[in-house]
């Protein structure tokens, strides 16, 4: 019998580019850029210039050009290929190893940071740009064959790709800028890393500022309480005894983790030594924040700790910048005084007001209501870039996916917390508000390479 011809009508033909692109993401994103305007219009704004707010003279003028620049270089970012992207993953990152241990040597002291290159009238922060360059890369070697998070060997290639840049910007004296690559981690975390590093971090955070705050006792009773509920999670999981009764809370720390230890040669059980471990290493990471606060802090840091955690008073210096945010933020009420009609920002109260605390801007002209509009989009923005990237039919764009949303979460609790008094400042942007050209190329870059890739998923499934 003759052979049947295959059907070219029963093929599926891929989608084009603008048909695969996520447009509902680019949508959020253009409502957040227009929000972003508005806000560093009211906290530009001044009644006493005779000039518009479209003036490119004026810091909401260039803002327009820095809009409009992003959106160009978001349609270039469509354009290209996103396995060319891939292909050039390692080769962007080592560039921009190179110019991050460049920049120190070129850049211009600006309020004691050494992070800005002048490039003719205006000044970039390779900071800003390095955020795609370490995603692509982790992407890169965490989507290679046979990689696997759990493993130790491959897990500390990933943290030497964090750890290095991390290292090169705080050279730059921008120990802000260098804590957003700690974001990174929770990347690790979803693509295998054990729960206990993460954990490790969280209780290193814990003693830092329980021992700041409240002393020695406290953070000794916490080693305990961990210890305790470690060895009552491990030991009755593997049926393991040797600890039991009051024992548990007689004991003070430092002669409970040597118990363990010793349980632990006896019976030859490995969780109980690195528990023991946990709590010797919780005991010794305490001792080392009076030398951390006093010794490697600067002073400013301390200065600022400190007044987080309402060991000192500073209204006039350092505490001046959050006091004043609070008040404008405070004084929008519910609906807001209306744009451009905030008064603690034309006054200029709040120093930085349209850049690490433009969020005050929200809060004093749009009132409650604006900001939990801002606010909610953003969390729109972040869990519509969790579900593109759990949709991802490999590793890379999953990684790159949880790269960029781990960093917007970052910037977005640290830059409201901080403008809230709930988190130290330490002068990051908030993504698509903050006036400057850095900042928000920086953002649409990391963005639009994720949407590219995520519109090239189609062609690799059909």
């Amino acid at each position: 019998m003759p052979k049947k011809l295959p059907n070219k009508s029963n093929k599926k033909k891929a989608p084009s580019l603008w048909g695969s692109i996520d447009w509902l993401t680019i949508f959020i994103y253009m409502v957040l850029l227009a929000l972003g305007w508005m806000s560093v219009c009211g906290a530009s704004y001044d009644y006493d210039q005779a000039t518009s707010i479209l003036d490119f003279s004026t810091r909401s003028g260039m803002q327009i050009v820095w809009i409009g620049s992003s959106l160009l270089l978001a349609f270039l970012i469509l354009m290209i290929d996103d396995r060319l992207i891939e292909s050039l993953s390692y080769i962007i990152y080592i560039c921009f190893l190179g110019l991050l241990f460049a920049t120190p040597f070129l850049a211009h002291d600006i309020k004691g940071s050494m992070s800005w290159i002048k490039m003719g009238s205006f000044s970039i922060q390779p900071a800003e740009f390095a955020k795609f360059g370490v995603s692509l890369c982790l992407a890169k070697v965490m989507s290679t064959y046979g990689f696997d998070a759990r493993r130790w060997r491959d897990l500390i290639i990933c943290i030497a790709l964090i750890v290095v840049p991390m290292g090169l910007i705080v050279m730059q004296k921008e120990t802000g800028s260098a804590l957003v690559y700690s974001a990174l981690f929770l990347m690790l975390y979803r693509e295998g890393m054990s729960g206990s590093i993460l954990f490790v971090a969280i209780a290193a955070v814990v003693y830092f500022v329980v021992g700041v705050r409240f002393g020695w006792l406290p953070v000794m009773l916490l080693i305990q309480v961990f210890t305790i509920g470690l060895v009552l999670v491990y030991g009755r999981s593997n049926r393991k005894k040797g600890l039991g009764g009051w024992l548990y809370f007689l004991l003070p720390a430092p002669l409970l983790a040597l118990w363990l230890l010793y349980l632990s040669l006896r019976d030859r059980f490995l969780p109980y030594c690195l528990i023991a471990l946990f709590s010797l290493g919780s005991i010794g990471f305490y001792y080392s924040t009076d030398f951390v606060m006093n010794k490697v802090l600067e002073t400013h840091q301390q200065t600022r700790i400190q007044v987080l955690l309402g060991l000192k008073d500073d209204p006039r210096g350092v505490g001046y910048n959050v006091i004043q945010a609070k008040i404008a933020i405070g004084s929008g009420g519910l609906e807001g005084k209306g744009f451009l009609n905030g008064t603690q920002t034309k006054l200029k109260y709040v120093p930085e007001q349209d850049t690490d605390f433009i969020f005050c801007t929200v809060g004093e002209e749009e009132g409650f209501i604006g900001c939990a509009v801002v606010l909610l989009l953003f969390l729109s923005l972040i869990l519509r870039l969790l579900h593109l990237a759990e949709r991802q039919p490999y590793a890379f764009g999953r990684v790159y996916g949880y790269c960029v949303l781990s960093i917007f979460l970052f910037h977005v609790f640290i830059n409201v917390g901080m403008v809230l008094g709930l988190t130290p400042v330490i002068g990051i942007p908030l993504p698509f508000f903050s006036y400057g050209g850095s900042s928000l190329w920086g953002f649409t870059i990391l963005l639009f390479i994720f949407l590219r890739i995520d519109a090239g998923r189609n062609r690799l499934q059909h």
